[in-house]
């Protein structure tokens, strides 16, 4: 559905209507058409709002375009006629006249309406973008009072205890929180109060402990986990004297890249 969208936006159906695509183009969009339902809706809504374009914005010939017209036209003739067809030639000189108005007067009307139309498609994809851009605001404020919502709850009971991580100094302005439960042992992060550097696609975060004067890996965690959750749930241990993150490669490391720490705090 997404494609038939795309096609319909394209533009290619105006210039289908008004005649500028070439035969190859023409039987695309034809076959687009039989195929689609939704397609050939749009080239009779089309063709329609051209039709009533045209309709409502013909200019009336002022009385005396007629005289002038004829007296271009009407100047001796090399060949006469000779038969009796003069009020038939006449007739249809009249008529050849009349369409050729009626048709200066219908094609500026058909530009004129594509143009109102390629207008109207790019005031729909502006409003599209600013819905999502709000779409994206409110997910973005709906994802922080989560989080916040997390780290009060667990600021009122004694069971947890929360660690401030601070920047290093390849990274002074990087920080971020892990929360500690002393009862059963598990370990917290919150995306919602996390500020690191930005990581590429080869590379994630990874959250240490360090129990003994030894690193022990307490997991992996990246950006793009952030549009899921704002709390993320790391490995629980048992004891340890300080957290630090560094920048791994994707799938962590066994041991900690000591110069791609950017936070470390102690407890």
């Amino acid at each position: 559905m997404e494609e038939v969208k795309a096609y319909i936006e394209s533009g290619i159906l105006e210039l289908y209507v008004l005649g500028q695509l070439s035969a190859e183009e023409c039987s695309e969009v034809a076959a687009m058409a039989q195929k689609h339902p939704e397609v050939k809706a749009e080239i009779l809504a089309i063709e329609l709002a051209m039709e009533t374009y045209a309709l409502q914005n013909a200019v009336e010939p002022s009385a005396n375009i007629e005289d002038q017209i004829f007296a271009k036209i009407a100047e001796p003739k090399i060949v006469p006629l000779y038969d009796n067809n003069d009020g038939k030639v006449r007739k249809l000189r009249y008529a050849l006249v009349a369409c050729s108005i009626l048709l200066a007067i219908s094609i500026g009307a058909l530009f004129s309406a594509h143009k109102e139309l390629k207008d109207a498609n790019f005031q729909i994809t502006a409003l599209n973008s600013d819905k999502e851009k709000f779409a994206q605001t409110v997910s973005q404020l709906e994802f922080q009072n989560a989080g916040m919502e997390n780290r009060i709850a667990m600021t009122k009971t004694d069971e947890w205890t929360t660690v401030k991580l601070a920047g290093v100094k390849t990274s002074p302005k990087a920080e971020m929180l892990v929360y500690w439960n002393k009862v059963n042992k598990n370990i917290l992060i919150n995306y919602a109060a996390m500020d690191l550097p930005k990581t590429d696609q080869a590379h994630e975060y990874q959250l240490w402990a360090l129990v003994d004067g030894k690193p022990v890996s307490l997991g992996i965690f990246g950006d793009s986990e952030r549009a899921k959750d704002a709390v993320k749930q790391m490995d629980a241990i048992e004891k340890a004297q300080a957290f630090a993150v560094t920048i791994e490669p994707v799938g962590g490391s066994v041991n900690p890249t000591m110069e791609k720490m950017v936070v470390m705090g102690a407890i």
